[in-house]
């Protein structure tokens, strides 16, 4: 208890201190002491994380087409006629492998330790989310989802704090990251959602935003039978979800089933506010010109 509150402080408040001023020797010599005195502390599992990924990180400049949201310079053709940028400047963060490679080491054996820790393994899927190795994000997430039916979601967080609505903040983050990997627009990552829809179905079989996941990504394939399966099961569970209800009325659509479309954009309109009964009666007039 002595060397784990030194100066008043646990170790974890000694090392954000640290980290607030920017000492990453102050940091290393820290956590060292921690871990001969403690190494079991889960605490100390995130601060080697952190450490390894702060350390790693170094912010560069790049040029490209895309510069995914972020504030960007826009270079502009020397022929004045054309309004369109040409590329973008934008600032973009590397990651030293061999530094981040340590602090995802650190995580993996924090997990193995510590397997309720929720936000160890959601700083994991945070980070390969961040290099963009879509793969491992996936393996990561549906890995959660299965464990979530081991330890019947008792999920923990920072200090091991039991969370208020484990099963929903799992189940919520998941859809975050499935939207994560909607807005890249790479029609090879549809895939990774689909496993990670049915691995959530699996385990859930009423989610409702995994049934409409589902149903997404084979309405994207042009598998719209297939898309509409999921919906229905959705509406079942949930009649008035309009969200689900324009997802049906959108398929039929695509499917030129202009009785049904017309139907279900009328539900949504029904169920849906303002914005959704706008967007319901455009839909209807433009199928009625047809």
């Amino acid at each position: 208890m002595l060397s784990n509150t030194l100066s008043g402080q646990t170790f974890k408040e000694q090392f954000g201190d640290f980290v607030s001023k920017g000492d990453t020797v102050g940091q290393r010599q820290l956590l060292e002491k921690w871990e001969k005195a403690d190494n079991n502390d889960p605490e100390l599992y995130v601060a080697y994380f952190n450490y390894y990924v702060n350390k790693s990180a170094s912010e560069v400049l790049a040029i490209g087409q895309n510069p995914k949201g972020k504030d960007a310079l826009q270079i502009m053709d020397q022929d004045t006629t054309k309004k369109e940028p040409v590329a973008f400047i934008y600032g973009n963060t590397y990651y030293e492998p061999k530094l981040l490679s340590k602090g995802l080491d650190w995580i993996a054996k924090g997990i193995k330790r510590h397997p309720n820790r929720l936000d160890m393994r959601f700083g994991k899927i945070y980070m390969f989310g961040q290099l963009e190795d879509y793969e491992k994000f996936t393996t990561e997430i549906i890995n959660a989802i299965d464990y979530s039916t081991e330890n019947k979601n008792q999920w923990t967080w920072a200090d091991s704090k039991a969370l208020e609505d484990p099963k929903g903040f799992m189940l919520s983050s998941i859809q975050s990251y499935q939207i994560q990997l909607y807005n890249t627009e790479n029609d090879s990552l549809l895939n990774n959602m689909k496993r990670i829809a049915e691995t959530v179905l699996k385990c859930y079989p009423d989610h409702i935003e995994s049934l409409s996941n589902l149903s997404i990504v084979f309405i994207l394939q042009k598998q719209y039978d297939k898309g509409l399966e999921y919906l229905l099961k959705a509406e079942k569970l949930n009649p008035q979800d309009f969200i689900v209800l324009g997802n049906i009325a959108q398929a039929y659509k695509l499917k030129e089933d202009k009785k049904n479309a017309i139907k279900y954009y009328e539900l949504m309109a029904k169920y849906g506010g303002d914005e959704e009964k706008k967007f319901s009666q455009e839909q209807i007039d433009e199928l009625n010109k047809k």
